[in-house]
Order: C-alpha cells, then sequence, then structure tokens
C-alpha cells in the first residue's frame, strides 16, 4: 500500500515539473515576442540624438562624483527622523 502512495506522490510531483517548467518557458517565449517581432531590416539605420542638457546646470543638479550635493545633504538631514521614533 505505501507503494502506490509513494508512486502517486511521485507521479504528481512530475507532473507539476512539467506544468511548472512548460508555464516558465511560455513566459520567456511571451517576453521575447516583442523583441523577436520588432526586428529591424539589416539595411535601417537608427538615429540617436542627444538628449537636451541645456538646464542641468543649476545648483539643484551639480554633482561632482555623481552624487547631487543638495539632495545628498537633504537625506542626512532627514535620516535622524527617519529612523528615530517620534514622540
Amino acid at each position: 500500500m505505501s507503494d502506490q502512495k509513494g508512486g502517486k506522490r511521485m507521479k504528481k510531483t512530475l507532473v507539476r515539473g512539467i506544468a511548472a517548467t512548460t508555464l516558465a518557458g511560455l513566459a520567456l517565449v511571451g517576453a521575447a515576442s516583442p523583441a523577436l517581432a520588432a526586428g529591424a531590416e539589416p539595411n535601417d539605420v537608427v538615429i540617436v540624438d542627444e538628449p537636451d542638457t541645456s538646464r542641468l546646470n543649476d545648483v539643484y543638479t551639480f554633482a561632482p562624483l555623481g552624487i547631487p550635493v543638495l539632495g545628498l545633504i537633504r537625506s542626512i538631514n532627514a535620516a535622524p527622523g527617519k529612523l528615530l521614533p517620534s514622540f
């Protein structure tokens, strides 16, 4: 009797594994479909223009080493209030 239960359990596990593998495969194919459908012709040239950065020279966007200075100062000032409970 225990062999029957073990066989059923193994069969159930195998069916679940196959179903999970099938669903994962379908999800991957579904996710790749838009990329595959948009295939550009080999002779097409894509031209990408540079972004407009003319207004990015003010004090709020000054970022030496890639860190915005005013944003860093505001984050440091706000940290104690977020970490400590307010009474």
